[in-house]
């Protein structure tokens, strides 16, 4: 896993910045109800740095945005964003009261999880903080979005793959276990994120693709055949990434 905590500067540079973020919040916003007659709460988890979590509270003003993450870096980049509204906090053990929030997101965390009692402790989580009628919305499949079709995914067809924790299927087995009911789904774009061979490179070479640590022999391997492809810097399509949302019972 990626240490956060030194990827925090670079992160949104390197991840789409604010136009993936304004398609993000957007898509997740489109998922979550009003709730009428009184301010409604919303748990970012795994917040990052925050630059999603503040468009969500400015594109709702009666929202109360909350936001958590696990790397103190992240922590403050985000609380700098939000003063007063982002702690420190691990998703799988939050510091917060049974049916706390109307609203519980979590944007690019659960294929982070590779444990499945990881996957299971965050997912319960985000389920206890819900209050009931109140809407839980994932990221899932992130992996599988960066599959855009490409010559750069041909090359890496054939790379060694581990099951993904965001499968959707995997998510929505786990949510119904919880009692959390399906209520819609919404895609957004990567502004920003299509690959290029030359950036694929570095990011095999990072240990960045699964199984295929940067010491790898096969690492090189891959790396020599992306190197043979034309228009090193060219960015092939953006993928498109899927928001599922789940419902808890009244």
């Amino acid at each position: 896993m990626l240490d956060y905590d030194k990827e925090a500067d670079v992160y949104d540079a390197s991840r789409g910045g604010e136009p993936r973020a304004e398609a993000a919040a957007r898509a997740v916003l489109g998922l979550i109800p009003g709730v009428p007659g009184r301010p409604a709460r919303l748990l970012d988890a795994a917040c990052g740095t925050g630059i999603v979590t503040r468009r969500l509270a400015a594109a709702r003003p009666g929202l109360r945005v909350t936001g958590t993450d696990l790397a103190p870096a992240m922590v403050r980049m985000a609380g700098a964003r939000m003063p007063g509204a982002v702690l420190r906090a691990d998703s799988r053990r939050l510091p917060f009261a049974d049916a706390s929030f109307d609203a519980v997101t979590t944007v690019w965390l659960l294929h982070l999880l590779a444990e499945p009692a990881d996957l299971r402790a965050a997912l319960g989580e985000c389920a206890r903080v819900l209050r009931p009628g109140g809407v839980y919305v994932t990221t899932v499949d992130k992996a599988r979005a960066h599959d855009v079709g490409s010559d750069i995914d041909g090359v890496l067809a054939t790379r060694p793959l581990r099951p993904a924790p965001d499968a959707a299927g995997t998510v929505a087995a786990h949510a119904a276990g919880l009692g959390l009911v399906p209520c819609g789904e919404a895609v957004f774009p990567g502004t920003g994120q299509g690959r290029t061979p030359a950036s694929t490179i570095d990011d095999l070479r990072r240990g960045w693709f699964g199984l295929l640590r940067s010491d790898d022999p096969r690492t090189e391997a891959f790396a020599a055949r992306l190197a043979r492809l034309p228009d090193q810097h060219r960015h092939r399509p953006d993928p498109v990434f899927t928001l599922r949302a789940f419902r808890k019972p009244e």
